[in-house]
C-alpha cells in the first residue's frame, strides 16, 4: 500500500522495524520536503515487497557500477520521473537511504547518493566512501556521499 510522506507530521509508518526508525522517518521526510519544494512533487513510497522493480534497479546499478551489495533489508522504495530525471529511492532497515538520480537526456547528471540516518554506523560495504555532514530540522544530522554513474542504466 502506497504511503504519501508527510514532512510536516513525521511518521515512522512502514519503518517501524528499523532500529533508527525515528531518524529514518526524518530522513524520508527531508526527501519529501525537498521534492515538494524543488519540483512540486508529492513523495510517495511503497513497501519494498511491492516495489521490487525499484529495489532491483538500485541493486543492479550498485553491483554493475561499484560491485556493491547492501546487507540490510530494504523497507520501502519509490521511483518517479520529474523534469527529465528518473529518481529511484530505497530506504533500508539499517537507516541507510540510497537514491539513483538518472537524467534521461544524454550527457546529463547521473549519480548514486547515500544518506545515513542519525545514529547509524557506516555500513561495512560503504566503508570506502567519505561522508559529509549536513544538519536537517527533520532528520538531525545526515551524513551523505555519492558517486557518479558512468554506465547506461
Amino acid at each position: 500500500m502506497s504511503y504519501v510522506v508527510d514532512f510536516e507530521n513525521v511518521s515512522t509508518v512502514g519503518l517501524e522495524s528499523s532500529p533508527v526508525a525515528d531518524a529514518l522517518a526524518g530522513l524520508r521526510a527531508n526527501e519529501a520536503r525537498y521534492f515538494k519544494n524543488k519540483y512540486d512533487h508529492v513523495f510517495t513510497v511503497d513497501p519494498a515487497s511491492e516495489a521490487g522493480e525499484a529495489v532491483a534497479y538500485v541493486e543492479r546499478v550498485l553491483r554493475e557500477e561499484r560491485g556493491l551489495s547492501i546487507a540490510s533489508p530494504p523497507l520501502e522504495a519509490t521511483s518517479f520521473e520529474v523534469d527529465g530525471i528518473r529518481w529511484t529511492h530505497v530506504f533500508y532497515a539499517s537507516g541507510l537511504a540510497i537514491n539513483v538520480l538518472y537524467t534521461l537526456a544524454a550527457g546529463g547528471k547521473r549519480a548514486v547518493g547515500f544518506k545515513l540516518s542519525d545514529g547509524m554506523e557506516v555500513p561495512d560495504e560503504l566503508g570506502a566512501f567519505k561522508f559529509a555532514r549536513q544538519r536537517s530540522k527533520l532528520a538531525g544530522t545526515i551524513r551523505g556521499s555519492y558517486f557518479v554513474v558512468k554506465g547506461e542504466h
